[in-house]
């Protein structure tokens, strides 16, 4: 099959394309208010973007309170999720009203940071702080600013438990990572396998 996005006629009871571009991690990003108000909300347009500096981005679907706290300032947390908090991380999901703490509607711990004055998940098995290099709004084919808001920060601090880390290794096994598929789906990265790239002829 084939389709036009413009159009959007592919026939399917329910868009593909975010099935498509998948499994996507999810960015749990924390952030505090200018009044002091701490905010958690899980996003499924996340990445790790380069690496030297290590800098990730997330995508808001809308101007929501975290975008609007970390106007305020300039910084974000990103906490890991793992199949153990899934549940956790789908209750903070919820529209609450602006001020309200989705660490205390879902039951968790927020911790703030030694680097940043933002939270994260004290539940969490890694957490990174973020300073602001860049927000944006991605723009059309036609030039207009769409209704999206990108995030963009520079890693400064990472937190892990000790648990998490097996022979060395920040271990998939063990923290077991839920990613976004499409539609209402996810999954668990925690059946890992290996493979080497080959090396020139």
């Amino acid at each position: 099959m084939f389709y036009e996005t413009d159009a959007n006629r592919h026939g399917l009871p329910h868009d593909p394309f975010k099935a498509i571009v998948s499994p996507r991690p999810i960015g749990w990003i924390g952030s505090r208010g200018g009044d002091g108000s701490l905010n958690l909300a899980p996003y499924s347009f996340f990445n790790a973007i380069a690496d030297t500096p290590k800098l990730v981005m997330f995508s808001s679907t809308g101007h929501k309170d975290s975008v609007s706290n970390i106007e305020e300032t300039g910084v974000f947390t990103a906490s890991f999720v793992s199949r153990s908090l899934m549940q956790a991380m789908n209750a903070t999901s919820a529209p609450a009203p602006r001020g309200t703490s989705e660490f205390a509607l879902a039951g968790l711990t927020p911790v703030m940071g030694r680097l940043v004055e933002a939270p994260f998940v004290g539940e969490a098995f890694a957490a990174l702080e973020c300073r602001v290099t860049e927000m944006l709004r991605p723009k059309d084919l036609e030039g207009q600013p769409t209704e999206n808001y990108m995030v963009i920060g520079q890693v400064v601090g990472i937190h892990i438990r000790d648990e998490a880390i097996v022979e060395g290794r920040f271990d998939m096994a063990t923290v077991r990572p839920i990613a976004r598929l499409g539609y209402r789906d996810y999954c668990d990265g925690g059946d890992v396998f290996e493979m080497v790239r080959p090396v020139s002829a």
